[in-house]
């Protein structure tokens, strides 16, 4: 699945910039309060006026202090998916069952530098898992390879479990790094800079695609093996 990021879109046409890409399975929505990250994005009035734009299934991404008391209202407006930082929660549990009480899926969202092995036991209360392979806060960062073992960590936990989650990574991902994202297990890609920097969105989308294919297509092989 492809989600392309508006954080990279222009915020001025964000109606058109969803249209430039209908074809995505998502549209990531980075949500930032310039208090849990240095930057400063858009909030819940423009998620709301986006959902009245496009047909795509909203991925909001909190990266907001207090997504505790927040995260909730994003479910209730309309959005598919609803992904808050451990980082930042109280109550992580409660957070993920009130998103999913709202309507929506329910994500949890890691930073780089912090280790999956003490969530791995509340992912069963979660839809999605965002790796983060930047540090959040920006676009445009580079891809941090090293965050690969946290995917390889999360499919391993999934398909040995009973768990129905999807893998998800945002940073830097593009042509040079969407195949070795693929191959370590991750099901979906948010891709800010290389969808939106593109000439043709929509085509950057379908190329991401399958890339996204030949990748998961060698993770299948691999674990065939085994």
């Amino acid at each position: 699945m492809i989600a392309p990021s508006i954080l990279s879109a222009d915020f001025a046409n964000l109606g058109a910039a969803a249209e430039a890409v209908a074809q995505a399975d998502w549209l990531h929505v980075d949500v930032m309060d310039n208090h849990f990250v240095p930057n400063l994005t858009l909030g819940l009035p423009v998620v709301r006026s986006l959902l009245r734009a496009t047909d795509l299934p909203l991925d909001c991404h909190l990266m907001i202090e207090d997504p505790d008391r927040w995260a909730p209202g994003y479910a209730e407006a309309g959005s598919a998916n609803v992904t808050f930082h451990a980082e930042a929660a109280h109550d992580v549990v409660g957070t993920a069952r009130a998103i999913r009480s709202a309507g929506a899926l329910a994500g949890l969202s890691v930073k780089p530098g912090t280790p999956i092995e003490p969530y791995l036991d509340v992912l069963k209360e979660f839809d999605t898992l965002l790796i983060m392979s930047v540090e959040p806060g920006f676009g445009g960062q580079k891809f941090l390879p090293d965050v690969l073992s946290k995917v390889r960590t999360a499919r391993e936990h999934v398909n040995s479990g009973h768990l129905r989650l999807f893998i998800e990574i945002d940073g830097g991902i593009g042509a040079d790094t969407i195949e070795q994202a693929a191959e370590a297990g991750v099901d979906v890609f948010v891709a800010g800079s290389a969808v939106y920097g593109a000439d043709d969105p929509a085509r950057a989308v379908q190329l991401l695609r399958e890339q996204a294919r030949a990748g998961m297509a060698r993770c299948a092989s691999a674990a065939g093996r085994l």
